[in-house]
């Protein structure tokens, strides 16, 4: 990897800023739901402890845009953190002012501040150059492990690394590993796996790794855009119309560099979009009325026996509508046998993880991604500011 990491500073005993990416689901008790985005966060976290490291860290949660939400305050982040190091995690009631400035100055080597959510300020996702300064002033070093927020040009993900020394984290950089990997120099055959709602949203996915895959698999409610470029009656399934020129381009352009695509020949189809919609198996064309919601075991068996050359699978976007249970069924036996796969796996994050997550398969493969839109724009080619601005190795602290 050509950006410096955590372990190429020096940090003992040093004040670390560390922008981790803690924006987790909170129900209506303000429980966390999913702590899976803590967890990803904690190796990078006990490091710099075992450092001797007073360590200060920064996020973000929900959307508050610019002001105080009672209910986005990081306080049950700090909790949950506080049991999973079995150490007390201290609160800042902000994350700029006189008080955080002596809550940072204070710390211990080895103690650890949780400053308050960034996004009560306007400043943060406006990248206020004032801002970041307040916020560099808490630390010695900067280190980013909010892979989950790197596709932003926000001061604590960006405005930051301009002004400290500037490193990675062990989850980022695993994270810039693999995706790096499989969009640079995949080991073949390289299966591409694309499902979710639009193609619009999987376009530069597909523009970036035409030229580098072997095999793409289209589900979701993308395929019924593609199934009717293809001429083919989709009854009332999810369609762009202002997007079938565009598929049958990239039919065309897949043919011409001899890339196989497979879309669905049978499908799980519904008579309305709900969890308890009457629903039956139909063919390849559905009729009107009736909506596809999932691909059909025969597709299943396809898609399956297409990925057991591949010696690289990449999956971005569930099959069918995974988060009910009569629609996920082409995600879950796809994902189980990956599982099994001895191919490199890797897992686009967003609703591709929580699918992976929800069938329990999470650590069965080789790499699922923390961040949805980060992961999305990686695989389009997108350089990543948050990446981007990062020390290179060669550059001097």
């Amino acid at each position: 990897m050509s950006k410096r990491t955590i372990k190429d500073i020096d940090i003992q005993g040093k004040a670390v800023l560390m922008r981790v990416d803690f924006n987790v689901p909170l129900d209506e008790n303000l429980k966390i739901t999913d702590d899976t985005r803590i967890k990803a966060a904690l190796p990078t976290i006990k490091y710099a402890l075992e450092q001797n490291a007073r360590l200060i860290l920064l996020s973000h949660l929900g959307r508050p845009k610019g002001k105080v939400v009672e209910n986005l305050r990081l306080k049950p982040v700090a909790l949950r953190l506080s049991e999973l190091l079995g150490k007390e995690v201290k609160m800042a009631n902000d994350c700029i002012g006189q008080e955080v400035k002596q809550a940072a100055d204070a710390l211990e080597e080895g103690e650890i501040l949780l400053l308050e959510n960034t996004r009560f300020h306007k400043e943060e996702t406006d990248n206020d150059p004032a801002f970041a300064k307040e916020l560099a002033s808490l630390g010695e070093v900067y280190v980013s492990d909010a892979f989950g927020s790197v596709h932003r040009a926000h001061a604590s993900t960006v405005g930051v690394a301009h002004l400290l020394p500037a490193a990675a984290g062990f989850l980022l950089e695993k994270e810039i590993e693999f995706l790096g990997k499989v969009t640079s120099a995949p080991e073949k055959p390289f299966a591409l796996i694309l499902g979710g709602a639009k193609v619009s949203d999987k376009i530069g996915v597909i523009t970036n790794l035409l030229n580098k895959v072997d095999v793409i698999i289209i589900g979701g409610g993308m395929a019924y855009t593609f199934l009717k470029a293809q001429g083919k009656n989709i009854g009332s399934s999810k369609l762009e119309a202002d997007k079938l020129d565009l598929a049958r381009k990239i039919l065309s352009r897949a043919v011409s560099s001899g890339v196989k695509i497979l879309l669905p020949c049978d499908n799980i189809a519904a008579n309305e979009f709900s969890a308890q919609a009457e629903h039956r198996l139909v063919g390849e064309e559905i009729p009107d009325g009736w909506m596809g919601l999932d691909v059909g075991p025969k597709s299943t068996e396809n898609f399956i026996s297409a990925l057991k050359e591949a010696k690289t699978v990449v999956w971005n976007g569930p099959l069918g509508v995974c988060e009910w249970k009569p629609f996920s069924q082409a995600s879950k036996k796809v994902a189980e046998f990956l599982a099994g796969s001895s191919a490199t796996t890797v897992i686009g994050g967003g609703d591709t993880a929580a699918a992976i997550a929800k069938f329990g398969l999470s650590n069965k493969m080789s790499h699922v991604s923390t961040g949805g839109g980060a992961a999305l724009e990686f695989l389009e080619g997108k350089t990543l500011p948050g990446i981007a601005v990062l020390d290179d190795k060669t550059s001097g602290l």
